[in-house]
């Protein structure tokens, strides 16, 4: 079957032929129809598999400490080998997929041959995906719509952390994918939203759905700008979807935010926080994790076991079914996103 995977080592992108994929216990083994490119999270990873190993260091200094341990137990030559080795094994792309069931393992319930569903399954002809990682499609959303579940799910679980109320004001940086449909999941719940980028071009994506925006590429001071466009009240919350180099956009965030206000990072940015940015406000900060919890909890994704919906009600799976509904009912749109 034809994948499509990067070099960590050299940011090279290839269209492979591979092995297909063998259902196991648990799984369930699909045929793509749609897979999305999630431009801003895939070009990162193709921009560090080009950077040099300088760059590389700097951008994952935890990696760096990994490695010096390993120095300390293994010696100076068996680590640097692992590193290359591991450098040099191409990894998948993609985590966005909506296709049809060919197959399920043993242990699975609910899915059966022909379904349509949803996946963070990789680009590829066929991919094999934890039962609690796939999602039915509902009749009345086609697979290019289904597509986006899982990215729409990244900005859901950042917005269940902000725990926006009915008429809040929330502001979205960033107008990127995640971003993009984390403005109209808000606006569905209610709230004002008002998304900021420094892209005139996604800005003008956002006004498409009736988000007001923000171009902050010449501001100065890009949180007085919101606070007069809030009416000169400061907001209640602001989700932080893009990317960055240092820690601005939380300054900014924490400039914007009310007393007691919420900040959440869905993005990635830089971590030096200033405590005078929270202490006198007494705001709150929260880094939200990928699709929602279960996910990277191994016995949740391999082993297939579910949260109680009693205790946990949204789980990575449940965030998925709320999006797919959200797509059917017409209260998230994605037709203006997709290009071919």
């Amino acid at each position: 079957m034809k994948q499509i995977v990067q070099n960590l080592n050299n940011g090279e992108t290839l269209l492979v032929e591979t092995p297909a994929p063998i259902v196991k216990e648990g799984h369930i083994l699909i045929r793509s129809v749609n897979s999305l490119v999630s431009v801003g999270t895939e070009a990162m990873l193709v921009a560090f598999g080009k950077a040099g190993w300088w760059s590389k260091a700097k951008q994952q200094p935890e990696k760096v400490q990994q490695v010096l341990q390993k120095i300390k137990t293994d010696g100076l030559l068996p680590t640097i080998e692992a590193v290359k080795a591991k450098l040099n094994t191409p990894i998948p792309l993609g985590y966005a997929n909506a296709g049809i069931v060919l197959e399920v393992g043993d242990k699975v319930q609910g899915f059966q041959k022909g379904d349509r569903v949803v996946s963070n399954g990789s680009h590829a002809e066929l991919v094999l995906v934890p039962q609690n990682l796939v999602s039915h499609i509902p009749e009345g959303v086609s697979f290019e719509e289904a597509a986006f579940a899982v990215p729409a799910a990244i900005a859901l679980e950042g917005i269940r952390n902000v725990a926006p109320s009915f008429g809040e004001t929330v502001v979205v940086i960033g107008l990127g994918l995640i971003g993009q449909l984390a403005v109209q999941l808000l606006k569905a719940n209610g709230c004002k939203v008002i998304g900021m980028d420094n892209d005139a071009t996604k800005c003008a994506l956002a006004h498409q759905v009736g988000i007001e925006t923000i171009h902050t590429a010449e501001l100065k001071n890009p949180a007085q700008v919101v606070i007069q466009h809030n009416h000169h009240h400061e907001v209640d919350a602001v989700l932080i979807t893009a990317s960055a180099h240092d820690d601005t956009l939380i300054h900014d965030a924490a400039q914007m935010c009310r007393k007691r206000g919420r900040i959440v990072l869905t993005g990635v940015v830089n971590m030096h926080l200033q405590r005078n940015d929270f202490y006198e406000k007494e705001i709150s900060f929260k880094v939200s994790c990928s699709y929602g919890p279960g996910r990277y909890d191994y016995d949740y994704e391999k082993n297939s076991n579910d949260y109680p919906l009693a205790f946990v009600r949204w789980t990575a799976k449940r965030n998925f079914d709320a999006v797919l509904q959200a797509l059917l009912n017409k209260s998230l749109s994605v037709h203006y996103l997709i290009q071919k």
